[in-house]
């Protein structure tokens, strides 16, 4: 009697196989926190498993002068419910990706095309950066404020791989400036004066 008992144990407590062969999101459906919701496998194609994105530089022609192109579930519906994802940094001279995190998952770095300086802080507020060459791969755990940005004279390029097939996206100075948060209580919160902060609302967006 206890033989069945432990194998059933054992099959439900250490077995994570899924349970079909893929998932590929439903982008009709809303997103929930597990994803998209299945897309009809009879409606499914094999351009559900294809991006085709990440061959076109990105348009740095703004602000941070960088630009990310994501290939994450809602670009790219095929990689749903497995845990990865993909996305490709451009930076102009003086790109900078500012910092971010990415609540969903750890992400991966490699670059393919100039000098990249990149770095995180941990939770203990230990920061750990350097310069990156064409080859170099840099990893940032799981919602970790990091950055990165462009250290040399031309264009820089780098890929980037996710853990999470929707990783998240925020970035603290958008998080900080770019809302309608009164700029009092952002100054109580900063210890920054108040003239900084309205200027910093002005550039990224922001209000009150």
């Amino acid at each position: 009697m206890m033989l069945p008992l432990f194998f059933i144990f054992c099959l439900f407590s250490s077995s994570h196989a899924a349970v079909q062969d893929f998932c590929v999101g439903d982008l009709t459906a809303p997103q929930g926190p597990a994803g998209y919701s299945c897309k009809n496998p009879s409606k499914v194609t094999v351009n559900d498993f294809v991006f085709s994105g990440l061959g076109t530089p990105g348009n740095t022609s703004n602000l941070i002068k960088a630009a990310v192109t994501p290939a994450f579930a809602a670009q790219f519906p095929g990689v749903n419910g497995l845990g990865i994802s993909f996305g490709r940094l451009d930076f102009a001279p003086g790109g900078v990706v500012p910092f971010h995190t990415h609540p969903g998952g750890s992400e991966i770095l490699v670059v393919v095309q100039g000098t990249i300086l990149a770095g995180f802080v941990s939770s203990a507020n230990t920061v750990y950066f350097k310069s990156l060459k064409k080859g170099d791969i840099m990893v940032f755990p799981q919602g970790l404020l990091h950055f990165q940005v462009n250290a040399g004279g031309s264009g820089a390029i780098a890929f980037v791989s996710f853990s999470s097939s929707s990783p998240g996206l925020q970035i603290l100075d958008y998080a900080l400036f770019g809302n309608n948060l009164p700029t009092e209580l952002v100054a109580a919160t900063t210890f920054l004066d108040t003239a900084q902060i309205k200027k910093l609302k002005g550039v990224l967006g922001g209000t009150g």
